[in-house]
């Protein structure tokens, strides 16, 4: 029943910011702006945007991430958008842990699948990595986390030492842009390489053995 409250509360806000919200996400730096003029409510209005971005899944949370660093500063963005991608993962990780793959396939279209040979350890490693890349699917492997039966324990502490030096690497990228175009050109190229040179690996090399540990159907 929690986790249905949960689910329910995180999809009719993603109906309310996707629709009704009046919220024009093509532009993330005037949407920050506009919330950090709502003191303290636009801080809890950014925190549940990112929980609703990890479990609903389609809504774009990197953007949002980087305008908050050159809103609110790199620290300050940085603790909130800890805060509420941690609390997302958590959020969805417990949803499929509940309610199972079924519900996961009707939010998402598809379901990811963890293989447990090699230990609930290595699977916490895998999900501090993960979490550890700006842009990567924090809701698919959330929910792969819940459905698979890992740890919450293992997951949560996984999730939330990966989510710091990931959400501060996308707030000082924000915020780099006051600072000076070399250093924000420097921090792109480092993002870019990282989305592009990973699945690389994965595809070519199996790096980690991704391939023999995660399904996706």
């Amino acid at each position: 029943m929690i986790a249905l409250v949960v689910l329910l509360l995180c999809l009719t806000g993603g109906w309310w910011l996707l629709t009704r919200s009046g919220a024009d996400f093509s532009s993330p730096q005037t949407l920050m702006q506009s919330v950090y003029e709502m003191g303290w409510h636009g801080i809890l209005f950014y925190i549940g945007f990112l929980i609703v971005a990890i479990v609903v899944g389609p809504i774009p949370s990197t953007p949002m991430t980087i305008a908050a660093g050159a809103v609110w500063g790199p620290v300050w963005a940085g603790a909130y958008g800890i805060i509420g991608t941690f609390l997302g993962s958590v959020a969805a990780y417990f949803i499929g842990r509940t309610l199972g793959r079924s519900i996961v396939r009707a939010l998402l279209g598809k379901v990811i699948y963890f293989s447990k040979h090699r230990g609930e350890a290595y699977l916490g490693w895998l999900a501090f990595v993960v979490h550890l890349i700006p842009g990567m699917p924090f809701d698919l492997v959330s929910y792969g986390a819940g459905i698979s039966g890992l740890s919450l324990s293992i997951y949560a502490v996984a999730a939330l030492l990966g989510a710091i030096p990931s959400t501060f690497f996308l707030t000082y990228m924000g915020a780099s842009f006051h600072v000076g175009l070399p250093i924000a050109l420097t921090l792109v190229m480092l993002f870019l390489a990282t989305l592009i040179i990973l699945p690389w690996g994965v595809k070519r090399y199996n790096w980690l053995a991704l391939k023999d540990m995660i399904r996706i159907e």
